[in-house]
């Protein structure tokens, strides 16, 4: 017999700002601990150096984080130029250092400029991406590096915030890309252009597909809620699934097609679009799950809360 979960149900989206230190999975672990929830998941990494929106998906929504881990991102970072470090980051070791004083804003500009658009990256090895089963940052622990495929990322937007020229320059920059896209490789990218090497020495997410910064609430502020056992409060924090789904239209079923299609059987909507995946909504404005059109314009159901009442 299956175990039951222990915990409370508890279902909604929280925009977690993830501390410094911590790792995407701690973080979203001790959310769920404050919360007491049954089952929680988050919706895309951050390195430990980084901090930042995170969204946290608790009970239902987890069903749906894919279209959060697909979304849109948006970063403001610090790039080091002048020293290049085995992690391409601030934690990493110093590999080497070049003096940086020749470099201008103007040259930056221009070297950024060449990251926009669509571009090939490649990952790290310092990243949770898989070979053979291991993740690649175990490897490079042990010295090892392997050959990492290009993968296609596009940089939506990639500005120059701020520049102070020094033997060590400090570049503040803000990054919108897709999913996929490692910062520290900008940065590494940009420094092996310019010729002097660049790192990370910090990284804060600032947008998370539509959840953006000034909805994040932080692990102190959830704990102080949790010490007064003030439940109530923490729900109060959570945003409806829905949220997480504006990019999708909107389909609103009469009783009897929601009805049908609760059984897992297409239905016929009038008013429906003529193809892609919809938000399903009962009269009333309910959210019953996603569907997806098919081929001769029926509604069939793809992903469905698991009780609506």
């Amino acid at each position: 017999m299956a175990r039951r979960r222990k915990g409370r149900s508890v279902d909604g989206i929280l925009v977690l700002d993830k501390p410094p230190g911590r790792s995407s999975n701690g973080a979203m672990v001790t959310a769920r601990a404050i919360y007491n929830a049954s089952k929680a998941g988050h919706t895309g990494a951050l390195d430990p150096l980084a901090t930042g929106v995170l969204p946290v998906c608790f009970g239902e929504a987890t069903k749906f984080s894919q279209f959060l881990l697909d979304a849109d991102k948006e970063y403001r970072s610090h790039f080091i130029f002048g020293q290049q470090t085995d992690t391409g980051d601030a934690e990493g070791s110093v590999l080497a250092e070049v003096d940086a004083s020749h470099l201008t804003a103007a040259e930056l500009e221009s070297q950024i400029a060449k990251l926009r658009g669509d571009i090939l990256q490649v990952p790290p090895m310092y990243s949770a991406l898989k070979r053979d089963g291991k993740p690649l940052y175990e490897l490079a622990r042990k010295g090892i590096t392997v050959e990492r495929p290009a993968r296609p990322v596009t940089i939506r937007e990639f500005v120059l915030e701020s520049f102070t020229p020094g033997a060590l320059a400090v570049a503040v920059v803000r990054v919108r890309c897709t999913k996929g896209t490692y910062i520290r490789s900008l940065a590494e990218d940009l420094g092996a252009a310019i010729g002097c090497g660049a790192h990370v020495s910090s990284l804060r997410r600032l947008q998370a597909g539509p959840f953006v910064e000034a909805q994040s609430v932080s692990t102190e502020q959830l704990q102080a809620l949790r010490d007064r056992e003030d439940f109530d409060g923490l729900d109060a924090l959570l945003l409806p699934i829905t949220d997480a789904l504006g990019h999708i239209p909107q389909l609103t079923l009469g009783d009897t097609a929601a009805y049908y299609l609760l059984q897992g059987q297409p239905v016929q909507v009038s008013g429906a679009p003529t193809s892609g995946e919809v938000v399903l909504l009962a009269e009333g404005g309910k959210f019953l799950g996603i569907g997806e059109i098919l081929d001769d314009g029926r509604v069939t159901p793809r992903r469905l809360l698991s009780t609506v009442g």
